[in-house]
């Protein structure tokens, strides 16, 4: 025996109830009355709080207010809202569907909803089956009124997933289950792997109480909402993201329109300082949008930060392990329309290699770009190495009477083959240089004091070595 996954359908592959699409496809066809009046305030809070007791309440009665209806017509208007609420999924559900089929286990749709009106659009999202309410027909094609087997809710979906389940040969001690409903819960617990999608407020304390995991199918994995709120925890912060929080550095940030508002992009930037972060951030928050970062594997395991920077959406990188993992998270946040951002030299440079004015990148953002065909933006940062050097612990947050400038510019997107990683990171680098200030541009030979600051403290490594370190091929 294998198992399964079940997934249910508002809320959860959906960000919202499915119910909206239905009414308006059904006042299009003729087949329903104007807009009920307090039916939009009905579809907010179900999308806010979840189900309630008076919603399944009218939700069961439904079946009554079908009657006389031809069957036939319902299912025209199911297939006239199976596009609409396909473009409505929730954009790493496709991920988490595909990946459960590539095991070999069957995924199913497991809703409350009338099985005529979702059938359509289970069909169109690749689903192997459905268990839905079911309504009685006459034989003339019309509604009887009656329910075929149970009200497919609660203790009502999951009798009705134990009969599927024994009809089909599958184990729930191996099934997933998907829900963000508490009244969900029955099932949940009668498989073996329950997961939690964006939570309604009493599922948060009923997932915290049995430990069930609690995941969000509109942002990368791993990823952490604020609990309630329903908010990404990155987007809290680039609340914070602002110039006034850093009086110890003033800031020219321009290009931020080359930056997609919607959709997926790697955007890749030079690396000077540890306060290229910040610098980022700022630009970042302008957008309105959150970003899934690349970083090394120390900063990750790091306490208290490491935590913090996962939970954010970052992507670990060990770059001496040769793991495509790195790559392949990426390759998933672009899938799902985020942004990636990463910087292909891969780490600061040190000594020598801090004042070459040729930039030398690693491969991975040419490979990404490669296995995405998504748009690369480059930015160019400068300035950020006075504000934070290398040879400090932490910025000089002290310097708040003449405080540095950093600048920021952001690129078009770069113009990239995909015949060669090595070729196409060198034009990834180029646009990079092209918008820095022209003394980046510029070779000179730099003083023994400015060699310091660009080390680390306690550096013993070889200054002529750093020159050999890049570009590498990960």
């Amino acid at each position: 025996m294998t198992g399964a996954a079940f997934f249910d359908l508002d809320r959860t592959l959906l960000a919202r109830a499915s119910g909206e699409a239905f009414s308006n496809a059904m006042r299009i066809a003729g087949m329903a009355p104007r807009r009920v009046p307090g039916e939009g305030l009905l579809y907010r809070l179900f999308n806010t709080v979840g189900e309630t007791l008076p919603s399944m309440a009218l939700a069961r009665q439904a079946v009554v207010w079908a009657k006389g209806k031809p069957r036939d017509s319902v299912v025209k208007v199911a297939e006239a809202a199976a596009d609409e609420l396909f473009a409505q999924v929730q954009p790493f559900a496709h991920l988490v569907i595909a990946e459960h089929k590539n095991h070999g286990r069957p995924v199913v749709l497991a809703t409350t909803s009338p099985y005529d009106l979702v059938k359509p659009f289970a069909d169109r999202l690749g689903l192997d089956d459905v268990i839905a309410t079911k309504y009685g027909v006459n034989d003339d094609g019309t509604y009887d009124g009656s329910l075929v087997g149970s009200f497919v809710w609660s203790a009502g979906k999951l009798t009705a997933v134990r009969e599927w389940a024994d009809a089909h040969d599958i184990d729930l001690a191996e099934s997933y289950a998907y829900s963000d409903s508490v009244y969900d819960s029955p099932l949940l617990g009668a498989v073996g792997n329950p997961m939690v999608v964006n939570p309604d407020p009493r599922m948060v304390f009923m997932a915290a109480a049995r430990r069930w995991p609690v995941i969000n199918l509109d942002v990368a994995k791993g990823v952490r909402k604020v609990p309630f709120l329903g908010i990404e925890l990155q987007k809290v912060l680039l609340q914070f993201a602002r110039p006034e929080m850093f009086p110890y550095a003033r800031f020219d940030i321009d290009g931020i329109d080359n930056i997609p508002a919607i959709g997926a992009a790697i955007l890749v930037a030079n690396h000077r300082s540890y306060f290229d972060i910040s610098a980022l951030a700022l630009t970042v928050a302008r957008t309105g949008r959150t970003v899934r970062s690349l970083g090394k594997k120390e900063v990750f395991d790091a306490p208290v930060v490491g935590q913090l920077a996962a939970a954010m959406g970052g992507i670990p990188v060990n770059r001496s392990s040769g793991s495509e993992e790195p790559l392949a998270a990426a390759a998933d946040a672009l899938a799902g329309g985020e942004l990636v951002v990463l910087m292909p030299e891969g780490t600061i440079p040190r000594g020598p290699a801090f004042f070459e004015p040729e930039l030398s990148g690693r491969w991975g953002a040419a490979r990404l770009a490669s296995l995405t065909k998504v748009p690369v933006i480059p930015i160019g940062v400068w300035g950020t190495e006075h504000v934070w050097p290398r040879s400090s612990r932490l910025p000089n947050v002290l310097n708040v009477t003449s405080p540095p400038l950093v600048t920021v510019r952001v690129g078009e997107p770069v113009e990239l083959k995909y015949r060669s990683a090595n070729a196409d990171t060198k034009r990834i680098m180029t646009a990079i240089s092209k918008l820095l200030p022209p003394e980046a541009r510029r070779r000179r030979t730099p003083t023994a004091e400015d060699l310091a600051r660009t080390y680390p403290p306690g550096y013993s490594g070889d200054p002529d070595a750093e020159l050999d370190r890049r570009p590498g091929t990960d």
